[in-house]
């Protein structure tokens, strides 16, 4: 038999399948599956091909060697497959590839995520390995019904009922029945905490139990002052995957407030189209574009732009990223005490609440008033 095991890209490296490859690997040769059948496809989504040696940073070395590795690359339509549409009308094409393999095995890790409600499972097939355009049906759910209503309510961290992307996404990864899956969840210090291995939706959902249990925070009130890190590479990578952390700390900020994100943002200009949807004059004028022409990073911007709505956010980051940053209408600081004088100064007040969050992209604050 043909196998087919899906990888997350770089931005999930933190998901270490380099140590579950190995024995997933060796299991499968076990059973009677030669290496040379066996095809890792690293499921970029929308994002940037990888690279050769991120591809070693993925997987390991040894896997490198010994197995095919490939990049899905959503734009290849010639290498697509049409499924047929869901209930919601998004068009299913997929990787050739993991269609047409006797089996397709996916791996990643789940941690909150503010569109889908939560990583993993179904994310590896969409948008993992569908085609640009499925991608952007999908993801159009995350916007409210008409324009001015800004963000779907629904399509937030934590939330599956109702998550119209999330709902849409089980429809999507029902098409293609894939065979097995082995999701990972971490702990705060990035450890593995749990494995979940076995059908692809009852062990995805046993994942997310331990998500809930290690990630939702409670907090009885929203503070004045939120200081929030991405939780180091690959997190903030960019300020396209910092917008994780920001919307994490949006919920634990009150209106009017202030967030301080540490994010380095080595790739900051990755991907290149994320910028040029801050040159809209408005915030109108740029959900009106989105809703016209849809694409991720159109969304991620908007959704920033949503947080700096409720309050201030300040990026702590390079010295060099600061001419970027200013043009997203946020505030670029280099240290944390110009960030906490530049935060008091925007808040007032003399004694501030402040909330303090280590694993900002990863902690959801769960509002629970006494």
């Amino acid at each position: 038999e043909k196998v087919v095991v899906t990888v997350s890209d770089i931005t999930r490296g933190w998901q270490r399948n380099d140590q579950v490859l190995p024995v997933l690997i060796e299991t499968l040769n076990e059973a009677g599956i030669p290496d040379p059948n066996i095809t890792i496809l690293i499921v970029v989504g929308a994002h940037r091909l990888n690279t050769e040696g991120e591809f070693v940073e993925l997987c390991g070395p040894e896997i490198c060697h010994r197995i095919r590795v490939l990049n899905h690359d959503c734009w290849d339509t010639p290498n697509m497959v049409y499924l047929g549409k869901t209930s919601r009308g998004t068009e299913v094409s997929v990787n050739r590839l993991a269609v047409e393999a006797d089996r397709l095995i996916l791996t990643g890790g789940v941690i909150y995520h503010y569109m889908a409600g939560y990583g993993g499972g179904r994310k590896s097939i969409l948008p993992g390995l569908s085609s640009i355009k499925t991608i952007r049906q999908n993801h159009l759910w995350a916007l409210g019904p008409t324009l001015g209503s800004g963000s779907n309510p629904r399509a937030e961290s934590g939330r599956t009922r109702g998550n119209e992307v999330h709902e849409d996404m089980m429809e999507i990864a029902g098409f293609v029945k894939p065979d097995f899956i082995v999701n990972t969840v971490p702990n705060l210090e990035g450890q593995i905490a749990g494995v979940f291995a076995g059908n692809w939706v009852s062990a995805w959902l046993d994942s997310v139990n331990l998500v809930n249990e290690i990630f939702g925070v409670a907090i009885k009130e929203e503070a004045d002052i939120v200081i929030a890190t991405a939780g180091g590479y690959p997190k903030d990578i960019n300020l396209y995957q910092t917008g994780k952390t920001m919307d994490n700390a949006y919920y634990a900020m009150k209106k009017g407030g202030v967030a301080i994100i540490l994010s380095e943002c080595p790739d900051i200009t990755e991907p290149r189209e994320f910028f040029q949807w801050f040159e809209y004059p408005s915030f109108l004028e740029m959900e009106k574009g989105l809703r016209e022409n849809f694409t991720i990073a159109g969304w991620v911007a908007f959704k920033q732009m949503e947080c700096n709505n409720k309050g201030p956010f300040i990026l702590l980051t390079k010295r060099e990223n600061f001419d970027l940053i200013k043009n997203t209408r946020f505030t670029p600081a280099s240290g944390i005490e110009e960030a906490l004088k530049i935060a008091r100064e925007k808040c007032g007040g003399k004694n501030p609440k402040i909330t303090i969050m280590p694993q900002g992209a990863n902690t959801f604050p769960i509002l629970r008033k006494p």
